[in-house]
């Protein structure tokens, strides 16, 4: 298959899921961190996208490594998976981190209108015009495809934070309105993380040598900053218990929202046969300053059209809505959704006057497994994978 290609359907995620299998082990540990160049990404999976909208579930892929690999020789993959799902849990118990975020980014959109130098340094660093080589390639390579290495992106953050010495907010909501797998928690704290806000005082500096060795040689930038410019933030809040909602017995005069945040509606399937109607909620417009690329756009409303036609048979007619207010016509007693974790979409929902109609929120087993755990730092919840393997079955 095109590898650089990320196809929105769930047959080409298979495919990839397919293709990758046989280097889930050892060979993905011992090449994971190079970034070979744009349309070369062969020693990674590129599954984010599809695990990010829950067109594939992190379950059916870590199932997949596991009949093919053992869980030693697949590890550093499976603590791939379980890295974003770690971000997920701890920001559910964290979301005034993300309030925060969104607080200040609007500021500086404030700034942005009335502060030239910073608007030119902004525009320069997104359209990749800093005349920081490697910098200015990342930067058009995510413009272009919706996509970026992970390596890559740490090295783009620590050079927009302590290089190029711009807000971190920018930079995280450059990649968010980009990226194809975008999501709050994971793009939010791995910011927070390069500029020492996440584990207080240690930041993620990058260095000429390392991008020179982890690019082969293809990048060797001049000029980086070895001084860390330190987030300036609150400590972390403490965390909250995360709410999961309980489903009534024989619920009555109820409908279904659906989304493109998680698209695994097996969850919702028992509650399908008798719902008076189900929506599909596609926003035209995203909360402003945040506006999505149109491939972002484009990519998320054609995974919507595949999996609607996957569970066509399932789900009969299905009335798309761009906002909330048609859901009040019917007047429902109640509107059963998948779980919508701490973003943009939850905010939008959130705000909209439900009156009497009560939102029930259905979560997946794995995430009320796994988000609890993500009390503190990442190793302390990756001594559970073990025991969250255990649970698959």
């Amino acid at each position: 298959m095109n590898n650089h290609k990320i196809i929105p359907t769930r047959e080409a995620g298979l495919e990839r899921l397919k293709a990758f299998l046989p280097s889930a082990g050892k060979n993905y540990a011992a090449f994971r961190n190079y970034d070979l160049g744009q349309e070369k990404h062969f020693n990674v999976s590129m599954l984010s996208p599809y695990i990010r909208h829950r067109v594939l579930t992190e379950t059916e892929v870590l199932k997949s490594v596991l009949q093919s690999h053992s869980q030693k020789s697949a590890e550093k993959f499976i603590q791939e998976i379980f890295w974003r799902t770690y971000w997920k849990g701890w920001l559910e118990m964290r979301p005034t981190v993300w309030a925060e975020y969104c607080s200040n980014l609007n500021k500086l959109y404030d700034q942005l209108q009335t502060q030239s130098g910073l608007r030119r340094s902004w525009e320069d660093a997104c359209s990749g015009n800093t005349g920081i080589d490697c910098f200015d390639s990342w930067a058009k390579e995510l413009f272009e495809i919706g996509y970026l290495h992970n390596h890559s992106r740490m090295w783009f953050a620590s050079i927009w934070i302590h290089t190029l010495e711009l807000p971190w907010e920018l930079g995280a909501d450059f990649f968010l309105r980009h990226l194809l797998d975008a999501d709050p928690a994971s793009n939010t704290l791995s910011w927070r993380w390069v500029g020492g806000a996440q584990t207080i005082g240690k930041t993620y500096m990058a260095s000429a040598q390392n991008i020179q060795k982890f690019t082969k040689g293809r990048f060797y930038p001049r000029n980086l900053s070895r001084t860390p410019k330190m987030i300036q933030s609150s400590n972390n809040p403490d965390r909250l218990p995360i709410s999961f909602d309980a489903v009534p017995d024989n619920p009555k005069n109820y409908a279904i929202l659906l989304h493109w945040e998680d698209m695994d509606w097996s969850g919702l399937k028992d509650l399908l046969p008798n719902a008076k109607k189900i929506f599909c909620l596609v926003p035209n417009n995203e909360p402003k300053p945040l506006i999505a690329s149109n491939l972002q756009q484009n990519f998320r409303k054609k995974l919507v059209d595949d999996s609607l036609m996957r569970w066509q048979k399932n789900f009969g007619s299905v009335k798309f809505i761009e906002n909330l207010e048609a859901l009040k016509s019917d007047a429902f007693d109640s509107i059963f959704t998948n779980y919508i974790t701490v973003g943009h979409t939850r905010d939008f929902i959130q705000n909209f006057d439900w009156g009497s109609t009560k939102l029930i929120k259905i979560a997946h087993d794995y995430d009320r497994r796994t988000w609890p755990h993500a009390t503190h730092g990442f190793f302390r919840f990756k001594d559970q994978i073990g025991n969250f393997l255990l649970a698959l079955n």
